[in-house]
């Protein structure tokens, strides 16, 4: 893997992570556009890197989020001590702690079957396009609640929806973000809920996945693009969580669901006329 491939894959999860496009499904379509097949060709190594550029992601949700990570930490421990729940912070936080068991649960169990039979080109086009119509549908409901009323059942019910974001295509933040607008949830809300809710999921899916990669090593000379990819996904995603809360605030998710039909579509087309296949 060259550096400027590392940088490419890095920006594409920097930016898809966090805006409601996808970035599984954008990390497998990039390559299949180049056909670039380096990381297919090299199994032990795309699980390190994966790991390595959600790293990234999760580096600069942390960063944005600074202040709010040690609010909702000393929130949950709280609450914990007390066996009571007496704050919006502590609910909160509670909440995000039980939005994070159905994806981890169903990640765990399921992850052979979604490296196998999930993520295929023709998939990722169909998925872009129903989960961003359910994506401009919830965001049509009226804005009724704003973060500091979030409840548990919040937490639970955007959780559920989190597990269909382990196929690639749906969009983690883009089904979280449904999940928290059909919820009642305003704009900026739903998307400060989806992107605190990443930051336990992945932190716990990149350190067993550091485990595994620890155990089968690395390929040599893999280092440098590691972290050129790392730091790319780092800068991307912290860029794209403030642009995504900026923009929400005076607009809609309305230009990403636009951007998801279009990417669908073209996906669909380009398999239709030939000139990529629509499985790998």
């Amino acid at each position: 893997m060259s550096n400027l491939e590392a940088l490419l894959l890095g920006v594409v999860q920097g930016l898809t992570e966090f805006l409601p496009i996808s970035s599984s499904g954008h990390l497998i379509i990039v390559p299949w556009l180049q056909d670039y097949t380096f990381l297919q060709d090299n199994e032990t190594f795309n699980k390190t890197f994966d790991v390595a550029l959600h790293a990234g992601t999760l580096i600069a949700a942390i960063a944005y989020f600074r202040v709010e990570v040690v609010v909702l930490i000393r929130g949950f421990v709280e609450a914990a001590r007390q066996r009571a729940i007496r704050t919006q912070e502590q609910r909160l936080a509670v909440a995000i702690a039980i939005g994070t068991v159905p994806a981890v649960i169903a990640g765990g169990l399921g992850s052979s079957f979604i490296d196998e039979h999930l993520g295929e080109p023709w998939m990722i086009a169909i998925q872009l396009i129903f989960f961003g119509f359910l994506l401009g549908y919830a965001d049509r409901m009226p804005e009724r609640r704003n973060l500091g009323d979030a409840k548990l059942r919040d937490g639970w019910i955007v959780g559920l929806a989190q597990v269909l974001a382990l196929a690639p295509g749906t969009s983690r933040s883009g089904i979280t973000i449904t999940a928290a607008r059909w919820l009642g949830l305003d704009r900026d809300a739903a998307a400060r809920f989806s992107f605190l809710l990443l930051i336990p999921a992945v932190a716990g899916a990149t350190a067993y996945k550091a485990l595994e990669a620890a155990k089968e090593g690395l390929p040599p000379g893999v280092g440098e693009p590691m972290v050129v990819g790392t730091i790319a996904a780092a800068v991307s995603g912290y860029l794209a969580i403030s642009f995504l809360l900026r923009l929400v605030r005076t607009t809609s998710y309305r230009p990403f669901v636009f951007y998801r039909y279009f990417a669908g579509a073209a996906i669909l087309l380009i398999i239709a006329t030939g000139l990529r296949p629509a499985t790998f």
